[in-house]
């Protein structure tokens, strides 16, 4: 996140707390070595321990069942982790094991695996190794025969080799410990849908079963009027409160009308009581109004209090878009931020794509101190208010939308790129101008044949490789549009990359 964000956290109310990532821990070799080589056990123990230490500092629960050394402790262990609900297992591989111990664990704990096999250091010392110092390196050998096992077993398979102190092998196993805390988020969360679809936009519209059958999401279906009766009981104290902190946030343009601002301070208290009340971890909404009613006025005052509570880690989108509320509570959960948008216009002179969008916005990933602008219409909509402005931090991005299929079926959809200086409008609407390395037309034809809707999430860094792998944790399809710059390959044709998981 920016120093911007930094700068106004502790204003901000409290950001939303989640269950962490349960990860199951298991360490192993094969039991029949140790009469033989009595040195290697302890060293064994040595190496599970470094193991288990770097686990626990990551931000996750960590269900450490030991060491096994025969099919009968894989058994043990699979109890363990199977009453333990875990989000992902890791299997560390310490030396050769049979797949026999570890197949209960895989096909008991209904979660998961990660297989890792991390030698002492980067080589032997072949003029002094003997059998057993040799034994503490082959970890190796026992990931082709579980990766067979598990394929015919129905195990989806992933591992990660390298030694203790590889820095790119830890990149790589964090990677899959936010696939897991993607997978312990949605797995729980909690997606608000009130009102109704834009007219008209058919590609927004999205099976409410999907979520449950597909992750173990719940969707609370939401009226206006629960926001309604919320906001009716703001009092002008917590009002004021709430335009105080807007101002610390904020730059107030002087096109904003008090009235206007008062109004979405108000509305934007009712929306965290809402949120409370229901516990949400994401909103999608959208209500179309007439002739400046209620309601009307509900939904063009929702900007201001959308922000506050993206910014806070629960994505709150508008034009009803359940799927890009998804996405941005993946891309929220990496710790890459989110904001809403949508592609704006295309830029042939500097190779950019500008995205963004009216309405809400992830304070957090902010280049400059966001504006408030006064509006007095929204383009497609019926309405007026405040709005916010601002372009995402400059430097390398990844945008991810939540696409679906014919059949039914989610993926998640993802192209990396950079956030470059240059002009941008002041139309109260956030815009940045995305690098993608190559034409931009292009990018724009690859990236609509994905399947992705008109909607995604812009997050921050070079994410691909994390929402890759909570693609397969996931059990959904990953694809990938990718620039020219991105990699060294032999064609200069950019290419998509569709990944199908089990």
């Amino acid at each position: 996140m920016t120093q911007l964000m930094d700068s106004f956290q502790t204003a901000l109310p409290p950001a939303k707390t989640r269950r962490k990532a349960r990860v199951g821990l298991v360490a192993g070799g094969l039991g029949t070595y140790w009469p033989q080589f009595p040195d290697l056990l302890p060293q064994l123990e040595q190496s599970a321990e470094f193991v288990a230490e770097r686990f626990r500092e990551f931000d996750a629960d960590v269900v450490d069942v030991g060491f096994i050394s025969d099919a009968r402790d894989g058994d043990r262990a699979a109890e363990v982790l199977r009453r333990a609900d875990c989000d992902i297992i890791v299997l560390f591989l310490t030396t050769y094991l049979t797949a026999s111990m570890v197949m209960p664990i895989a096909k008991r704990s209904n979660a998961p695996i990660l297989v890792i096999d991390l030698q002492p250091t980067e080589k032997m010392d072949h003029a002094t190794f003997d059998t057993g110092a040799w034994l503490a390196y082959c970890g190796q050998c026992s990931v082709p025969e579980l990766g067979n096992v598990f394929r015919r077993s129905g195990v989806p398979f992933r591992s990660v080799s390298g030694w203790l102190n590889q820095p790119s092998a830890w990149r790589r196993i964090e990677q899959w410990i936010n696939a897991a805390q993607v997978r312990a988020t949605l797995r729980h969360a909690r997606h608000g849908l009130m009102g109704h679809v834009y007219p008209g936009m058919l590609d927004v519209s999205t099976d409410m079963t999907l979520l449950p059958a597909t992750f173990g999401s719940h969707v609370e279906v939401l009226e206006f009027d629960d926001l309604r009766v919320r906001v009716a009981s703001v009092t002008d104290r917590e009002v004021t409160e709430r335009m105080d902190l807007a101002r610390e946030i904020f730059a107030v343009d002087s096109t904003v009308d008090e009235d206007d601002f008062f109004w979405g301070a108000k509305v934007s208290v009712g929306l965290d009581r809402l949120v409370d009340d229901f516990g949400l971890d994401s909103l999608a909404y959208y209500h179309r109004g007439l002739d400046g009613e209620q309601h009307e006025r509900l939904g063009a005052g929702m900007i201001l209090g959308a922000s506050l509570l993206t910014a806070r880690g629960i994505p709150t989108t508008g034009e009803f878009e359940l799927r890009t509320s998804v996405a941005q509570l993946v891309t929220q959960v990496v710790g890459a931020g989110g904001s809403f948008c949508e592609i704006q216009a295309l830029n042939f002179e500097d190779d950019v794509v500008e995205m963004g969008h009216d309405g809400p916005a992830h304070l957090g990933v902010a280049s400059r101190e966001p504006t408030l602008r006064g509006l007095g219409v929204y383009h497609g909509k019926r309405g007026w208010g405040v709005s916010v402005e601002f372009d995402v931090q400059h430097g390398p991005v990844t945008v991810l939308g939540l696409g679906q299929d014919a059949d039914g079926s989610l993926s998640l959809i993802a192209s990396e790129g950079e956030v470059v200086p240059g002009p941008l409008l002041a139309i109260g609407n956030t815009t940045s101008r995305v690098d993608f390395g190559r034409d931009p037309g292009e990018w724009v034809d690859e990236w609509s044949g994905t399947g992705v809707a008109h909607h995604w999430s812009l997050s921050t860094g070079h994410r691909s490789g994390d929402y890759r792998a909570a693609a397969q944790l996931l059990g959904i399809d990953f694809r990938e549009v990718r620039g020219i710059t991105d990699h060294a390959r032999s064609s200069d044709r950019p290419i998509t990359r569709r990944e199908t998981h089990a």
